[in-house]
């Protein structure tokens, strides 16, 4: 049974996994397709972000969906078949924040994929795995294992949606076009924008904004001087969604967004140093957008209902046996969007 297993940066292995019956209130999923996320290419790439490197082997990969092959004791809401998207957040439920709503800010989360706690918390990219059976989330007829494992990526921008005012009838700009970027597009547009902007310094990913519904794409790189109307009056956006991580792009951001509007930062890339007096005199609301929670579940309803169309995204598919050359193509801008690994 094939898993994508990390040892350090740039040691990418794909081994034997073992398998393991579900215990009592958990589920065993045989895995279908698993989307590369930046997180994963960080481990790939330098070990780890931040302060966090790998200590031990460790599964990469929480974009993931696939079948219930087996049920634990006390499963009676799922069934042998039933096919899946998985929740990767396992929070506590008993935390201070879980208690508060606040489950995305869990002091004691598992999250799939993960060397944040010792031992590492194991990823999806294995043709097997076993979860809780709540975090199992049953799919329409209609939607292919390959649009479910997006429901983690998209949960994460309807909760940046979550974290802005009204966006219907609003001017909004996004600042990068990853993935993150665009399905934030989608998620805008389907919370009623009038009209999204985005930014980015690469031509394919601009162009894929432009397929899910940018209304103007914007290349910096090429044209840093394109925003500069967008600066009358003190600014003429009323939400930003930074999604870039930049810090470059997130003071132009704060140039063209008008008083009073709404910055929602999920774009993370390391600390950045922002115009404080800016941010202060234009009166601007400034949030922090992490992670998710309730919202994977309307993430799946949104994809399974064809309300919200991520197939574009999705450019290349590749045998989880050829992961290191999926990395690698993940890892390309000029042509990637959304590289996903199929196990099946």
């Amino acid at each position: 049974m094939p898993a994508v297993m990390i040892y350090a940066a740039g040691d990418l292995r794909v081994e034997a996994s073992s398998r393991m019956p579900p215990g009592p209130g958990r589920v065993e999923v045989s895995i279908g397709a698993g989307g590369i996320c930046g997180s994963d290419i960080h481990y790939y790439r330098h070990g780890g972000f931040g302060t966090i490197r790998i200590r031990e082997p460790m599964a990469l990969g929480h974009e993931i969906s696939g079948t219930v092959t087996a049920l634990g004791e006390g499963v009676s809401n799922l069934a042998i078949g039933t096919r899946v998207a998985v929740n990767p957040s396992q929070p506590c439920g008993q935390c201070v924040y879980c208690q508060r709503g606040m489950r995305n800010e869990c002091l004691d989360m598992r999250f799939m994929g993960s060397a944040m706690r010792f031992p590492h918390v194991q990823g999806g990219f294995r043709s097997h795995v076993v979860v809780e059976a709540a975090q199992a989330v049953p799919i329409a007829e209609t939607l292919s294992l390959a649009e479910a494992a997006m429901a983690e990526p998209l949960a994460v921008c309807l909760h940046a949606i979550q974290r802005a005012p009204s966006l219907m009838g609003k001017r909004v700009l996004v600042t990068g076009c990853g993935p993150i970027g665009a399905l934030t597009i989608l998620a805008a547009r389907f919370a009623g924008a009038a009209e999204v902007v985005v930014t980015d310094i690469a031509p394919f990913p601009l162009a894929k904004a432009m397929e899910v519904g940018a209304t103007r794409g914007i290349n910096t790189a090429e044209e840093p001087e394109a925003l500069d109307p967008e600066k009358a009056e003190k600014g003429q956006f009323d939400v930003v969604f930074e999604a870039s991580g930049a810090e470059q792009a997130a003071r132009l951001a704060l140039d063209v967004l008008r008083p009073g509007g709404t910055f929602v930062q999920l774009g993370l890339g390391g600390d950045m140093n922002l115009p404080i007096n800016i941010m202060v005199t234009k009166e601007i609301a400034y949030v922090g957008s992490f992670r998710f929670d309730s919202e994977f579940a309307l993430a799946v309803q949104l994809l399974g209902k064809g309300l919200i169309d991520v197939k574009p995204l999705i450019t290349a598919t590749l045998p989880a046996e050829q992961a290191v050359d999926a990395f690698e193509l993940a890892t390309d801008r000029s042509r990637s969007m959304k590289t996903q690994l199929s196990f099946t």
